[in-house]
């Protein structure tokens, strides 16, 4: 007797958003009505990207296993994006750490400088970040939403607090806003709802849940994708979103990644164990809904990318 095969039937679909333009190479994320790789239940017609993280400023207090795979180009960041097109990334992310009070305070004339000079030394889509503070981070973003004006780049992070000025600029640039929220799956939701009630189509937002390293609180980050992942499926349209996922940057700050001197021998070698705790953060988080992930390692990033293509394969 033939046993059948039970096969989930969802009512949903994640939207998609598209990435790039005016001449550079575009990248579509987001789209699939099943979950991750389950490809006998359904589409995936975008297979989760990859976007390599450049600060716009030489960064201190890096793990050395880091800074070594970079090398000198980390002191110019034209340089360092050339070099993560490279190392295989489908996105770059720049981060204006320079605008942290502290880190140089510099303001939107300097952003608008780095990110153009960014976007002409690459062919690839790009995502800016601000420092974080949301009154800082309007300063900036709204000087790269003008200086990336055609090129459709992602702007992070449009928080509660400030989401009216970014969702303008992205409106009026044609970019897209990356939605922040704590790890909370009703937060994200509604942060969602209140871009679509100013106005933002449903296909220039990303959420982004925030994501927490291995051994952090990763199984938190886990449900709350998720949850947001099966509820797009099932039909809730401020659900539908693509979703972003910091683990590089969040594996980067973790003890496990960067502690060399005081700690067990079974630790392994610091390099290889930083490398495995980025890939595993950044795996965990894909198997959970995760349509792109941002990461820093140009070893971690082979080894997600060998997976990704494994199971699409």
């Amino acid at each position: 007797m033939a046993v059948e095969v039970p096969v989930e039937k969802w009512t949903g679909r994640v939207g998609e958003v598209r990435l790039g333009g005016d001449g550079c190479k575009r990248v579509t994320i987001g789209g699939a009505n099943t979950l991750p790789f389950l490809k006998f239940e359904g589409s995936i017609p975008n297979p989760p990207a990859i976007a390599m993280e450049v600060w716009d400023s030489e960064p201190s207090g890096w793990p050395a296993a880091l800074t070594s795979a970079w090398g000198d180009v980390t002191s110019d960041p034209a340089a360092w994006a050339r070099k993560a097109v490279e190392y295989g990334a489908d996105i770059v992310m720049l981060r204006l750490q320079s605008a942290r009070p502290g880190m140089g305070n510099t303001g939107g004339a300097e952003a608008g400088i780095v990110v153009d000079r960014v976007l002409s030394a690459i062919d690839l889509p790009l995502i800016v970040l601000g420092p974080g503070i949301p009154e800082k981070d309007n300063e900036v973003l709204v000087a790269a939403s003008r200086a990336a004006r055609g090129r459709r780049i992602a702007l992070g992070n449009c928080e509660e607090k400030n989401y009216r000025t970014i969702a303008a600029v992205c409106i009026s640039d044609g970019h897209v806003a990356i939605a922040k929220t704590p790890v909370d799956f009703n937060l994200a939701k509604q942060l969602n709802a209140l871009l679509a009630d100013i106005g933002v189509p449903s296909d220039s937002v990303i959420m982004d849940p925030d994501t927490a390293a291995l051994g952090y609180g990763l199984e938190y980050s886990y449900s709350t994708i998720e949850c947001l992942r099966l509820a797009a499926l099932m039909g809730e349209a401020m659900c539908a979103r693509p979703i972003i996922s910091h683990a590089g940057p969040e594996s980067r700050h973790q003890k496990e990644s960067r502690a060399t001197r005081g700690v067990p021998a079974a630790w392994g070698d610091p390099a290889e164990r930083a490398v495995l705790w980025e890939t595993l953060t950044a795996t965990t988080c894909i198997h959970a809904g995760a349509d792109l992930v941002v990461m820093c390692h140009p070893g971690a990033v082979e080894l997600v990318k060998f997976a990704i293509g494994k199971l699409m394969g």
